[in-house]
Parts: structure tokens; C-alpha cells; sequence
């Protein structure tokens, strides 16, 4: 089969998967790869190990995709779209509520559960399944969020969209509200053209960001992103952060919420919020018992915050949030047997108390 008509076999088989975009990218040492390693090396990626790993000769895994799979030839990127018509985190006012970022709000259709990682795989093996019926002889592997692989990078060659000032996939008509799943092949496909940068003047994300995380356009300092700092920074938060911090239990959504390209993006036809997710009360938040955490968040990507991390973060939002009737369970919190959430809670006390 013809390397064209593979292309369009994938794409084809992608769309009948249900996914809303799909290209194919080439295997070659992009520029951002370069950036990535020196991006490692500055520090920016704060705890998150996972981003570090290097193979035997101490080379970085998600700067080479060359030396991980040497026999890959091309990569085809799949994006499903998983916005919902509900409220941006800067639409809320309500200062008794916390804020869950946009992607973890989901039960998904097909599967009564909300774990985007399973959900994005299970279409990407459908799509792979039919390039193996057309090329058994290819080598494929999926990944999602997990292979050695900086995914965007990719997503841009393969004309999904450019990487925005806020380091996101922004696509021309879906927004950046997407999921990126990527199938790398042994097959010779040929690339699609990458996207046009047309962020222009336009600096809204930079100047929104409450902490500062931007060290210039496309070029982020994780270890002060608010979503690091609540999902992936365990025990102690930085304390000349945690005003920055707002309402956030997981994640941020602000540098999406304000693209402008974000405001026309398209509602999903895969996903589904969870009421009780979209800007939910802190009060119930910080007063969950490990059974209720386990419970809600089984299936969701908030379980990576931890149980700890969780309540830590819903103690500094509630210190955040101005409202004094929070004092009482903060007070049963600053007495909790987790040291971090006891500490957290303090803070809080004291911020509410100086205001």
C-alpha cells in the first residue's frame, strides 16, 4: 500500500474512532526537541522524574525518539476534543468554590468513567487495528501522555496546530482544548504540513498567569505552574506561591480560558462534565474522607493529586478565598494527622485572619 493511502487510511480510520483531528509527522530531531533537553536541564520541570528519564548513555528518552524506537519512520498524532459548554475558571466567582481543571471534569459515553488515558487509547488501538489490517508487516506502538515523546512537538508537525505562548496545541478551528494520542510506526507515510503560529501580538496568556510560570512565550517554568504545584508538587508548597495559587485544587485552566482562540472552540461529542466536579464547593472538597476520595475520584484523573495533596490544596484556597466562615473546619484541618494538610491549614488561618 502506498504511503499516500496509508495516510489516508489513518486519518480516515481516526475520524470512524471518533477522534476530531488527525495527521502524520516525520521522525526528525525538531528544534523543540533541543529546547526540551535544555528545558530539563534549567530545572523547569521541577519533581516530575517521569520527564527526566534518560537511557543507558544518560540521554534524555523524550529528546530522541530516534534512539527509544530507531526503527519508527513516522508518527501519527490523534486530537479528541473535550470541551464542554460549561463556565472558565475566570467566569466563577463564587468564593467558596474551588476549581478542577477543564480535562478532569469527565464521564466519558462509551465508557462510564473519566480517565481521558484509557478513553484516548482505546481509540487509538482501533485505529492502529486497521493499519495492521492494511500493513501487517509495520511496527506500531501507542502511547498517551506515557512514551517517550513530547507530543505537541509532534502535534505541530503534523498540522494539528501550533504551540501557542502558553505551550498548548492551539488548533484554527477546535481551540486547545485536546487530548493528544500518538501512534509511532515503522511505516514511510507521508507528513502533513505543520500548522501557521497565529498567536500574533497577542500576549493574554502570558500576562493572565497568576504565578508567573511563563519565562517567555512557549517557554514555561513548570515548577511555578499552578497545575504542577497541585497535581504534581508533593508535600510542602512553596509559601511565596500559594497566594497565586486562587481557588485551584487541580490544575489551571486560566492560559485557555483566556486564548481568544478558545472562545469559538467547539463542544465535544465524546465527553460529559460531572456536575459536581465544575467549580465544586470547597467545604466538600476539604472534608472528604479517604473512603469518599477514593470513591469519587476512582476513575478520574484527580487521584494523581493524592488524598493529601488534595486537601492541602483546597486549605490554601479556602485561605485564598477572603471568606471567613471558612475558620472553623480550617481549625479542625490545622489539627489534621497529616502534617502537610495541618501546615497548609495554618497558613490559611493566618491569611484569612490578616485580611
Amino acid at each position: 500500500m502506498a504511503g499516500q493511502d496509508i495516510r489516508e487510511l489513518a486519518r480516515a480510520a481516526a475520524k470512524g474512532a471518533g477522534f476530531d483531528a488527525a495527521g502524520v509527522a516525520p521522525v526528525e530531531p525538531f528544534p523543540e526537541l533541543d529546547y526540551f533537553e535544555r528545558w530539563i536541564k534549567a530545572g523547569y520541570a521541577g519533581e516530575m522524574e517521569y520527564l527526566k528519564a534518560a537511557d543507558e548513555r544518560g540521554e534524555l528518552k523524550r529528546a530522541a525518539l530516534a534512539r527509544v524506537a530507531p526503527w519508527a519512520r513516522s508518527v501519527i498524532v490523534c486530537a479528541l476534543n473535550y470541551n464542554v459548554a460549561a463556565p472558565m475558571s475566570t467566569e466563577c466567582k463564587d468564593r467558596r468554590r474551588g476549581w478542577i481543571s477543564r480535562y478532569a471534569w469527565f464521564r466519558a459515553k462509551e465508557r462510564g468513567a473519566a480517565d481521558y488515558h484509557e478513553i484516548v487509547m482505546a481509540r487509538l488501538r482501533v485505529v492502529e487495528a486497521q493499519l495492521l489490517a492494511s500493513a501487517p508487516e509495520a511496527q506500531t506502538r501507542c502511547y498517551v501522555d506515557t512514551g517517550p515523546i513530547v507530543e505537541r512537538a509532534y502535534a505541530r508537525y503534523a498540522g494539528l496546530g501550533w504551540v501557542g505562548k502558553n505551550t498548548c496545541i492551539i488548533n484554527q478551528r477546535k481551540g486547545s482544548w485536546l487530548f493528544l494520542g500518538v501512534i509511532l510506526t515503522s511505516l514511510e507515510i507521508p507528513p502533513d504540513m505543520p500548522a501557521p503560529d497565529r498567536c500574533g501580538t497577542c500576549t493574554r496568556c502570558l500576562e493572565a498567569c497568576p504565578t508567573q510560570a511563563f519565562i517567555a512565550p512557549q517557554q514555561m517554568n513548570a515548577s511555578r505552574c499552578i497545575a504542577y504545584l497541585t497535581i504534581e508538587k508533593r508535600g510542602t508548597l512553596p509559601e511565596e506561591l500559594r497566594a497565586g495559587m486562587g481557588n485551584h485544587v487541580f490544575g489551571c485552566d486560566i492560559c485557555q480560558d483566556v486564548c481568544p482562540w478558545n472562545r469559538r472552540a467547539p463542544v465535544s461529542r465524546s465527553f460529559q462534565a460531572a456536575d459536581e466536579l465544575v467549580n465544586p464547593a470547597l467545604e466538600w472538597i476539604a472534608g472528604m474522607d479517604v473512603e469518599a476520595f477514593r470513591q469519587t475520584f476512582r476513575h478520574s484523573p484527580v487521584k494523581r493529586a493524592k488524598f493529601s495533596g488534595l486537601r492541602r490544596n483546597a486549605a490554601v484556597a479556602m485561605g485564598n478565598s477572603g471568606d471567613k466562615s471558612f475558620a472553623p473546619q480550617l481549625r479542625a484541618l490545622a489539627a489534621d494527622a497529616d502534617p502537610v494538610v495541618a501546615e497548609h491549614a495554618r497558613w490559611a488561618l493566618e491569611r484569612l485572619e490578616s485580611e
